[in-house]
């Protein structure tokens, strides 16, 4: 099948923003629920474990990934159910990333954020996220998981010639 990819760059204060959406038709609380609770995030993304609250660390598992190890995610920002920043360090960089949600009455749209640095490597960071935020518009709508070839390498020129609006 053929994606279309929806990431957009934006200049930032110490990098660039990569930013990607997706809409619900679900309120906002039950979108926020899919971000933040373990049995709903171990659906799309991976289980975490650990007391969850701004300022402490959890572990979580990128559990789509082959292999994929557990991880210490530091929570920074919570705000139910609008904003939730988190941020990890490992073999591939730092992370830095929020969630934000925005409400229209029966509608709910999520506004992903990618604080990075600069623009290396976001031929693969890119194709990832999106595939990611499929993931849990299927799980959301109980329909299988998209295959991972759908999104990379097909969306990886796609990302690599975009620039900040």
């Amino acid at each position: 099948m053929t994606r279309i990819p929806t990431g957009r760059l934006f200049d930032a204060e110490n990098g660039v923003d990569l930013v990607l959406t997706r809409s619900f038709p679900a309120p906002i609380d039950d979108v926020w629920a899919s971000l933040t609770e373990p049995e709903r995030t171990a659906r799309w993304f991976g289980p975490w474990e650990g007391d969850a609250a701004p300022g402490r660390t959890i572990r979580v598992q990128m559990a789509m990934e082959e292999d994929a190890p557990w991880s210490d995610l530091r929570i920074d920002a919570c705000e139910p159910p609008r904003r939730l920043a988190v941020s990890m360090r490992d073999e591939y960089g730092h992370w830095v990333l929020e969630l934000l949600l925005t409400s229209d009455g029966e509608r709910t749209e999520l506004r992903f954020v990618h604080h990075l640095d600069d623009t290396e490597g976001i031929g693969g960071v890119g194709p990832g996220w999106e595939w990611y935020l499929d993931c849990l518009v299927a799980s959301r709508e109980g329909a299988a998981m998209p295959p991972f070839d759908d999104y990379h390498p097909p969306m990886q020129a796609y990302y690599e010639q975009l620039r900040p609006e």
